[in-house]
Parts: C-alpha cells; structure tokens; sequence
C-alpha cells in the first residue's frame, strides 16, 4: 500500500491532537466520572422547545429551511444577534454579524484571514486547546501575554506588540478557559485602549459569558472598542445546544468582507434548517428564564465541586474559584505529573483533562482542568474523592 503521508502538509508536523477529544472517546462509557469535556448538562437541554421549533419550521417554511442560503446567515437571526449583542453592551447592526458553524470556525476564519507561516499569535497562558489547534494549522508562533489571579495583564502588551510584531491578540475574558478567571473592567478597557493606538486585532472569544452565577455581568472588550479593533465572538453551544453548531462573530466591516470570503470557500453556509430552527426556538420561549435555570445548576454544581475539593484535596493543591461558567483549575505542587495522574484516573474511573496541553509551549504539568457542569452532585463528589486519593498516592 502506498505511503500517502508523504504528501502531507508540512504543518502536519506541528498539529497536535485533542486530549479533550480522545479522553471523551474513554468517558463515554456510563460507568466513568468524566470532568474531561466542556459539555453542557444535556438534562438542561431544551429539548422539547427545539423539537416544537423544528416541527414549526418544517410546516411554514420547510422548502426553504431545506435549501441553500445566503452566506451571511438567516437575516432574521442576525437581527436576534445584534439585539443579543446589544443587551452585552455591543454596538454591532444585523449586517456586522456573521454565522458560523459553531464558534470554532470564527477561530479558523481568523487563523486563515490573518496568519502566515511563522507569524505570532499573543495569548493568555494558559489558553483553550482548541485555538492552539486552530493556530497551529497555519503554523502561528505563540507568544503568552502575562497574567495574574486577575488574568491577562494589558500593560505588558506594548512591549509584546513592539518586540514580536503579533498578527492578532486571542483572549476570553469571561470565565476563561482553563482557568474560570474573569477579566475586570478596568483591565477590558485599558486592553481596547492599548491595542487601539497599536492596530492591533483582538479576537474576543465569549463563549460562556451568560453563564454567571456569582458577582456582576462586565461588558465585553468589544464594549470599549472605539478603534473597531475587536472581533467578538460568541454562540449557542451553551445556552442552546452545541448539536446545533451555531456561533456568530461582530467584526468590522472590512475584516467581515473577508472572512465572509473565506466561509464561502469552506462551507458555503451555516445550515439553513439550525439557523432557522435556533431562530424559531428563540423568538418562542423565554430566553432569561432558560438560562437562569442553567445558571442555578451550575452555580450549584460549582458549589459542590468546591467543597468536595476543600474536604478531599491533600495539601499543596489549591483552585480557582469562578464566578461563572464550567470549569475550576487546579494548580497542584511542582512534581505532580498531570499525564501520569490521568491514565492512573482512567483505571478508576474518573476523567479530567491535564493542564499541559492548554500551554502553547512548555509548561503545565503540574495542572488539571475540571469540569463541573457536566456531572450530577453526587457524581462530582464521588469524582472528587477518586482524584483525591489518586493525587495523595501520588505525591
């Protein structure tokens, strides 16, 4: 047989599989706790709403949910999006917005738009893997912006700007992946300020900003983005359902026209029928109220993380403590090895994702992504307490 690899891309080499991905192929099995995945609670799906939104689109509008539309996306649905964005605190009309299969294809139009090979991406350190994938496949280099318990730090961005010429800036200010941090306000306008007087893009990816359950909503950076530097980002995995695979980025004019180019040219459109049924479903039920029934159940389910880790964790480990979102990050002491603990996990039937593969670079070992909004309360604390004595074991 022949050897097709030969005729492989160079940025093969660099591309580096999703832990995420394979560990979810393991923690599909029943029996295993899994704190692995970024999953929604799938109890809280709005399963019936969406199955009467869909019944209701095939009836009126079936011919056309089923046929090709435009690029741009469903005109109705991006009228419900700039409203949305509005209620955030962004000024984007109907025509600023695009839909994307997911908000992971925003990642790659913006990857495909702005890198070539050898060009630098900042981002916070950690950051989610699956941008690093993202900007690994057009070969980016990474430089990681410094950050605090606060998270990314501005004032160390001219420098950065100056010393590496970056294509564009990645953050996720809201509850950010990995760690749970929040960006604070002053921090989000100074951010627009600096990348304003230096002309730098930002891609402002806010995937889990509705989901607060303590503290105070903050606006977007794309709030204070005066200089129409910031794309921002954001979809119904979340909210709605992720099988539905619909996100939507506001960019400027200039950047929309572009990735508008570029999403022809991977896949014509976002599906016709998702859009229209996520629209139906939309207009017909009470958004607020489906969302703050997933707000109390994660906020919950946070709560009893929390003090499972507080009763069950041995000492030198400590974790952050969102205020939002779906996960908490632990930093356990320097010799913990985060690969080694995982496959140990696996035998006992629990799952999470080790830190490492969050850091573009080196780095990591010694942390461990938990996900909480996917397990029911006694699962966490019965997660927990296999972890526990697996990190005891092994310190």
């Amino acid at each position: 047989m022949s050897d097709l690899s030969v005729n492989f891309a160079g940025r093969m080499r660099q591309l580096r599989p999703s832990t995420i991905r394979e560990i979810l192929k393991v923690t599909a099995q029943p029996d295993i706790i899994s704190f692995a995945g970024g999953l929604p609670a799938p109890e809280l799906f709005p399963v019936e709403a969406v199955r009467a939104a869909a019944e209701s689109v095939l009836v009126t509008t079936g011919p056309q949910a089923l046929q090709y539309g435009p690029s741009e996306g469903y005109m109705p649905l991006r009228e419900w999006i700039s409203a949305e964005a509005g209620r955030r605190g962004v000024s984007a009309a109907p025509t600023d917005v695009l839909i994307t299969s997911g908000s992971q294809q925003v990642l790659d139009l913006a990857a495909k738009l702005f890198l070539n090979p050898g060009d630098v991406v900042l981002t916070e350190n950690p950051t989610y893997l699956a941008a690093i994938q993202a900007f690994q496949a057009f070969e980016a280099r990474f430089v990681p912006v410094p950050t605090d318990d606060n998270g990314l730090i501005p004032d160390a961005l001219p420098e950065l700007i100056r010393r590496h010429r970056p294509k564009f800036l990645y953050t996720i200010p809201n509850f950010q992946n990995p760690t749970g941090i929040t960006l604070p306000a002053e921090r989000r306008a100074g951010l627009a300020r600096i990348v304003a007087a230096h002309g730098l893009p930002v891609v402002e990816d806010d995937p889990y900003g509705k989901l607060r359950y303590r503290g105070t909503d903050v606006p977007p950076v794309k709030h204070w983005d005066e200089a129409g530097c910031v794309l921002y980002a954001s979809t119904f995995s979340k909210t709605v359902a992720p099988g539905l695979r619909l996100g939507w980025v506001a960019a400027p004019a200039e950047v929309f026209s572009q990735m508008l180019i570029l999403k022809q040219a991977s896949d014509l459109h976002t599906s016709s029928l998702d859009q229209r049924v996520a629209y139906t479903y939309l207009i017909q039920n009470d958004q607020s109220a489906h969302i703050e029934r997933i707000r109390s159940a994660y906020g919950a389910r946070f709560a009893v993380m929390d003090a499972a880790l507080q009763n069950e964790m041995p000492p030198g480990f400590s974790w952050t403590k969102p205020e939002g979102g779906m996960f908490l990050w632990v930093t356990g002491p320097a010799g913990l090895d985060g690969m080694a603990l995982l496959r140990k996990a696996i035998e006992h039937k629990v799952a999470f994702v080790p830190g490492r593969d969050f850091f573009p670079a080196d780095g990591g070992d010694n942390f461990l992504r938990l996900n909480f909004s996917n397990s029911a309360p006694d699962r966490i604390r019965e997660g927990v307490r296999r972890l526990a004595a697996l990190c005891r074991e092994q310190m």
